[in-house]
């Protein structure tokens, strides 16, 4: 038997022990060994009577819980065996909160004792009520984008949405009480700042790691930092590639903005807003960089992150409003489509790694393979694109330019380039006047 995160070896007893107990009544429960060196040898105890009637009651006077003290006899000596329960209520140890975590014990302080203390009570952070905020604060027009948006991505009956703007709040869960719920002003208010500190988002382009050229704030409402973000990052930082699929002018971004938006909801959604620490972006000329301060679940390590491809998000009633406004499909497939997206454009996916202060998300990018990969995709393109062309036209030899785009679903301008290429190409060749004239193929290959 070794050491692990349920189970505990001391040579002898002491006071503060306490505290390993009160750690383990907070997470999953556990063992403690008295009477054992840290390699799980016996090394006896003297006191084991008194112990065994001592620990007991201190356990019940200073924890307020009750565990089991049994004690063991071997011919090297006599060790204790504490049995601790995992508690469904907060354990304190004299006002203070201890968590066993891996093989360490945390005291629980500030944020990470408010997500402690909301997850025993089975609530989470963003469905919690804050007084004194009423409907009529909410913006307006938030409110009515919501209902058209939901509307067109079905996920509300219409009967729903036409209901008072209380009522809908109420539909989707964003009361608590008489109150709304945190999430609803994330979600509604013009300033969720004003309640929640560090409720932003927080973009800079570094030239280095150490010297920033150029920064942005994106505040307001959820729904818009995410929107604007994304404006910023394909209008601002992020260098396009230019190219043109007949005369329409064609930008290739190093990242797709599928993958972009998608890592941007998860931040969101996930993020721990307890923290009071915006979401962060920091760009490069070869990568872009997303900081999210969050936790995975208990247990979780990037690699299940990846595997399972998303975890149930740590802000249910955002997500849940996210969900209902059309901008995410489903929870559990965020880290899915991001690597989905990644694949199609023929891009890099991205890495992910956990801080204990947070997640980032890293894509790593160059210009010049995407030039390539662009310039490849593109040729691919053309010659599917005309080989079409030359099979309608093998079809019907006197199709029009129009009725070539309707069919193709391209402009009238782009199949005149493609007929153009054709000509030249001596594949095709045109016969006759314009309007009576006919179309030949000169060259199946």
């Amino acid at each position: 038997m070794k050491e692990n995160q349920n189970i505990e070896f001391k040579c002898n007893w002491r006071d503060e022990y306490l505290k390993w107990i009160c750690g383990y009544a907070n997470a999953e429960g556990g063992i403690l060994y008295i009477g054992k060196d840290d390699a799980g040898r016996i090394t006896g105890l003297s006191d084991s009577k008194k112990l065994l009637e001592d620990i007991p009651n201190k356990v019940r006077d200073i924890l307020g819980i009750i565990v089991d003290v049994n004690l063991h006899s071997e011919s090297v000596g006599e060790y204790l065996e504490i049995v601790v329960d995992s508690y469904p209520y907060p354990v304190s140890y004299k006002g203070q909160y201890h968590y066993r975590s891996g093989s360490t014990k945390q005291e629980l302080k500030g944020a990470a004792l408010d997500r402690f203390l909301l997850k025993k009570q089975g609530k989470h952070w963003d469905g919690v009520p804050v007084p004194y905020v009423t409907v009529a604060e909410l913006e307006k027009h938030m409110i009515d984008s919501f209902r058209k948006r939901a509307l067109t991505s079905k996920r509300l009956f219409s009967e729903v949405l036409n209901e008072s703007d209380k009522l809908l709040l109420e539909k989707l869960h964003l009361f608590e009480g008489e109150y709304l719920k945190r999430a609803a002003v994330l979600f509604f208010h013009p300033d969720p700042e004003k309640y929640v500190t560090g409720a932003y988002i927080k973009i800079g382009f570094f030239k280095s790691n150490s010297d920033l050229l150029y920064q942005d704030e994106i505040h307001g409402n959820l729904t818009s930092q995410v929107e604007n973000t994304i404006d910023l990052l394909t209008t601002k930082y992020l260098r396009a590639l230019i190219s043109y699929d007949g005369i329409q002018r064609v930008e290739t971004f190093p990242i797709p903005e599928d993958a972009i938006r998608e890592v941007l909801l998860n931040a969101v959604v996930h993020k721990d807003y307890a923290s009071s620490i915006p979401i962060q972006i920091s760009v490069y000329e070869d990568k872009i960089m997303f900081w999210n301060p969050g936790v995975l679940p208990d247990g979780w390590t990037v690699e299940t992150l990846i595997e399972k491809h998303a975890s149930q998000p740590f802000n249910p009633d955002v997500a849940n409003a996210f969900f209902r406004f059309g901008m995410i499909e489903a929870w559990g497939r965020g880290i899915e489509r991001i690597m989905g997206s990644c694949k199609v454009a023929k891009v890099d996916v991205p890495e992910f790694r956990q801080e204990k202060t947070g997640l980032w998300v890293e894509f790593s990018f160059s210009h010049e393979k995407l030039s390539k990969n662009k310039s490849t995709t593109q040729k691919t393109t053309q010659k599917t694109t005309q080989k079409k062309i030359v099979d309608l036209i093998k079809n019907n030899p006197k199709i029009t330019r129009k009725e070539l785009a309707n069919v193709l679903g391209i402009s009238s301008n782009g199949v005149k380039y493609h007929l153009k290429k054709l000509k030249n190409a001596k594949i095709i060749q045109h016969v006759g006047s314009v309007r009576a004239g006919h179309w030949e193929v000169l060259n199946n290959k």
